[in-house]
């Protein structure tokens, strides 16, 4: 199958399933890979790999603490090892074990959160994770990557099971999810792509809501307002260059997210310009720190103004 054909079908298959097809060709190239879960392996889209490699495959039950003292524990045993579960439960729910076993002791783990953001809105808040960026933002030794798309995931997850620290992957949208990249590019952890260039807005994305950036962007060309849309699917540790850059150079710079906009994307580079001498007005949009009703995916964008709609109205407010 042509990778054309590929990233057609992971689109449609949406993040979570695709996960599933990269691990069984990352288990046919290493020998030495486990993955550990907690009661996922459907949501996860293992069924086949857990199947096809029994001995490579633990799942802890739902026991999330368990799980990373467990992957922790393979890892300092030379094997490298991808956990996985639903997103909240990957990082908030065993906080504590991260901090220890990963942040501290330096353990290597390659952490996959399944369904972040608000995807999960029709389970309530309970399973949107809204707050993992900045929570793991804060320990060190961990790099947090957001794929904008079931390929870049592709390309995230061979580089990741090998990185010289634990990575958190955090996985956004739902099956059928928006294609961004429709064919091969360079991709390096830490380093940022450039989608659209533009001189007056520049448009900072990470996750599967960069296809409501190109999408406001394309809108506002046709209104003269020319934005550059940034991929910036690694969070920690963030391509400060290309924000300065970016700054610099234009009128207006914008952070969207799914998360909250205390911590996440929109709070690392308010960081990075904010040390600099630059009068270029930042505006953050994502989630405005509250909980709100629970409701599809759709209703919960609209909610905290994460449609295209949405983001064209506030960048046009504000330059």
């Amino acid at each position: 199958m042509t990778m054309e054909k590929n990233i057609k079908l992971w689109s449609s298959l949406g993040m979570r399933a695709t996960f599933g097809l990269i691990a069984l060709e990352l288990a046919d190239q290493n020998p030495d890979l486990i993955i550990t879960t907690s009661d996922v392996s459907t949501s996860a889209g293992l069924d086949r790999y857990k199947n096809k490699y029994p001995n490579k495959y633990i799942d802890v039950g739902i026991a999330e603490q368990n799980l990373i003292g467990v992957s922790a524990g393979l890892s300092s045993e030379g094997f490298k090892v991808i956990s996985t579960t639903f997103a909240p439960f990957q990082t908030l729910r065993c906080c504590e074990q991260i901090k220890v076993n990963l942040g501290y002791m330096k353990h290597k783990l390659c952490m996959v959160g399944l369904a972040s953001g608000l995807v999960l809105g029709n389970l309530g808040y309970t399973h949107c994770s809204i707050e993992d960026i900045g929570v793991l933002r804060s320990i060190p030794n961990i790099t947090i990557v957001a794929p904008s798309d079931p390929f870049e995931l592709y390309k995230c997850l061979h580089q990741a099971i090998n990185h010289d620290s634990s990575v958190y992957i955090r996985l956004t949208a739902g099956s059928n999810s928006k294609i961004i990249n429709h064919k091969d590019y360079d991709y390096k952890i830490g380093k940022s792509i450039k989608l659209v260039s533009g001189d007056d807005v520049t448009i900072f994305g990470c996750g599967n809501i960069l296809s409501n950036c190109v999408e406001a962007a394309s809108a506002l060309s046709k209104e003269n307002i020319r934005c550059s849309v940034i991929n910036m699917h690694t969070i920690k540790p963030i391509d400060s260059n290309t924000i300065l850059e970016e700054a610099q150079k234009s009128k207006l710079i914008v952070s969207v997210e799914e998360h909250n906009v205390i911590g996440g994307l929109g709070s690392a580079i308010s960081e990075i310009v904010s040390e600099e001498k630059n009068d270029t007005k930042l505006i953050r949009i994502g989630i405005n720190d509250f909980y709100s009703s629970g409701g599809s995916y759709e209703y919960l964008k609209n909610i905290h103004g994460l449609t295209t709609e949405k983001i064209i109205h506030k960048i046009k407010s504000n330059i």
